[in-house]
């Protein structure tokens, strides 16, 4: 055994020794670039504006997913989401990963008329340079605010209005967009919260058959959620509860 470790010992140091020299003296196939930012006084007009512009797209950049989630069908779709991970009681199945992807593909077909029509008449002639740069998150805006309205009801939306202290709108137009999208969420999370009911009664219906048994059988010490967990999930599957789901929140939207 000696002998055999010796042998391996001088065979790995003579594959070092032969690999070693040629690694370092060969040259690198793909150079790595240098480069160096810097930060100056800005002298000129012009660089000035251009670090307000630098400024603001970043600022726009970090609140992507925010503008995502609350200008859209994301908060809905999240939430009926989690009510359902819930009322099956299957701890972390689906995982966060798979049900925010899931919404976020949602969000995007339920979305893509109104982004298809913001594309259309804003980004694209912004483009081309047939509008300027207010005309065009002018003509983004639009539809989004359009959807923004169809799904806020009017209570909430008096609410904020209220709340602003301002004048009081005679149309859709004379509403700010800083007053619309606090109305649109509160709007959205009473939706959610409403279709989270319904999906919950069914699987309580379940948990309290399975209690009420146990308890008539005497065994007091099996937690019923773990025998009603696979009743719930053959009910869920009995009825392709995915589809219908999905159908629901699809439509909740029209």
């Amino acid at each position: 055994m000696s002998k055999f470790l010796n042998a391996m010992v001088i065979m790995i140091a003579f594959i070092v020794l032969l690999i070693v020299p040629s690694i370092t003296s060969a040259a690198p196939i793909v150079p790595v670039p240098n480069i160096n930012i810097g930060v100056g006084a800005a002298t000129e007009p012009q660089d000035v504006a251009l670090s307000l512009q630098i400024l603001l797209t970043m600022t726009v950049l970090t609140l992507a997913p925010s503008i995502l989630i609350m200008m859209t069908s994301f908060t809905r779709i999240i939430v009926v989401l989690s009510f359902l991970r819930s009322a099956l009681a299957t701890q972390q199945m689906p995982p966060n990963q798979v049900l925010v992807g899931l919404a976020l593909f949602l969000t995007f077909f339920t979305m893509s008329p109104y982004l298809e029509q913001a594309n259309n008449n804003g980004l694209q002639p912004y483009l081309s340079g047939a509008i300027t740069q207010e005309a065009a998150m002018t003509e983004v805006l639009k539809p989004m605010r359009e959807f923004m309205f169809k799904q806020t009801r009017e209570n909430d939306l008096a609410l904020f209005v209220n709340l602003s202290e301002g004048a009081r709108p005679n149309s859709p137009e004379d509403v700010p967009t800083t007053t619309l999208i606090p109305s649109f969420i509160i709007s959205e999370l009473k939706t959610a919260f409403q279709i989270g009911f319904l999906i919950y009664i069914p699987f309580i219906v379940v948990d309290m058959v399975v209690a009420s048994t146990l308890m008539s059988m005497g065994m007091m010490m099996v937690p019923p959620v773990m025998i009603s967990l696979p009743f719930k999930l053959l009910l869920f599957i009995l009825v392709d509860g995915w589809h219908l789901i999905i159908l629901s929140l699809v439509n909740s939207f029209h």
